[in-house]
């Protein structure tokens, strides 16, 4: 269906297989530090438009790449479209960030949600298809959801917030009722991660943006199980030659690398404060890492910059068999970064990461 892929650098990296330079893209490359991502974003009208539209997502999607020399695309949505999907009504206030019109309050509110979300969500694996197509091979495209845990807190608190006190509240006095919750959504994380595949996405990320937030045992019952059985479910449901490689992304997940490791997943995405060289160290039997720049860096000069990258590229060491490095920020870029230093990050690791490989 799709013309042949010119440059598979991220899917033999994250396969953990030679390459001539370690790959780069940015979570959130394409996005309002772009003027041509904000003048799409004022013809939507509105953020949900631009999202179930897929001509418009497939426009913003090919923004950086017409920019900079990223090794993938990844396709634009947001981790909050199956909780929109299921009735609560996403909607977004400027300043505030995502909110729900329907925020779970009930236990009967959980236990009448539906996994079976495609219908409502056909935009996605139709942008998907898009996408593919308007690439014509150029580099991959990554596909993503946000991991059931993740899904569940802004569906429990109704919005964005730093305290999380509902989503604890649940957790501590009824945890059977969260993983009711937490099982519908892995459910539907895993039917839609594999209609993402389908339609032609070739790498996935699962965002675990708030499994740091939970104590360590909390962590492994309510996020990491759950991205467990995603994975599973995913790759139970493919050929080996159907197989696409899954990166696990929690923020604040320095603490479960081996735990990560352990759910199957292909790679393994950092934030900023480990050292990708002792998170190396740690995970060195068939997985690949991804990371792990400080976004804030790139509100530095170019010299700040190139320095960073080389530093990560040096602690992370030589590609090897055992572990690939998929070059990336260790959490999204942020509005206010200028685009010119972009392509001095890009450059950076295409210049210098060629010296770690054979």
């Amino acid at each position: 269906m799709f013309p042949v892929l010119k440059n598979d650098r991220l899917i033999k990296s994250l396969w953990r297989e030679p390459v001539d330079r370690t790959p780069v893209w940015m979570m959130r490359q394409a996005g309002r530090y772009l003027p041509e991502y904000r003048a799409t974003r004022a013809k939507a009208g509105d953020f949900m438009t631009l999202c179930q539209t897929p001509e418009l997502a497939c426009e913003v999607t090919m923004q950086p790449l017409a920019r900079y020399d990223f090794d993938a695309a990844i396709l634009f949505s947001d981790i909050l479209t199956i909780p929109d999907a299921m009735g609560l009504e996403l909607y977004f206030v400027e300043g505030e960030g995502p909110k729900f019109k329907h925020p779970l309050t009930t236990a009967a509110s959980i236990h009448n949600l539906s996994s079976d979300v495609m219908n409502e969500l056909a935009y996605v694996p139709n942008a998907v298809a898009l996408i593919r197509h308007e690439l014509n091979g150029k580099v991959p495209l990554i596909g993503f959801s946000g991991s059931p845990w993740t899904l569940a807190t802004y569906m429990v608190e109704g919005q964005s917030t730093r305290e999380f006190k509902k989503i604890k509240a649940l957790l501590y006095e009824d945890p059977a009722l969260l993983h009711v919750l937490l099982q519908t959504l892995a459910d539907a994380v895993t039917h839609y991660l594999l209609a993402q595949i389908k339609a032609g996405a070739q790498v996935l990320q699962i965002f675990d943006t708030w499994g740091g937030i939970l104590s360590d045992s909390a962590y492994r019952e309510f996020s990491l199980r759950y991205m467990r059985l995603v994975v599973t479910g995913i790759n139970s449901n493919l050929t080996e030659a159907e197989r696409v490689p899954i990166i696990l992304f929690t923020k604040g997940g320095g603490g479960w690398l081996e735990d990560i490791q352990d759910t199957g997943c292909d790679a393994i995405g950092l934030d900023w404060p480990i050292d990708i060289g002792r998170a190396r160290a740690r995970v060195t039997d068939g997985v690949s890492l991804q990371g792990n720049m400080d976004p804030a860096v790139l509100r530095s000069t170019p010299d700040a910059i190139e320095a960073e990258v080389k530093k990560v590229l040096a602690s992370f060491g030589r590609h090897s068999a055992a572990s690939g490095h998929v070059f990336n920020l260790g959490h999204g870029i942020t509005p206010d970064i200028d685009p010119e230093n972009v392509a001095v990050f890009v450059e950076a690791v295409k210049n210098h990461s060629p010296a770690y490989h054979s």
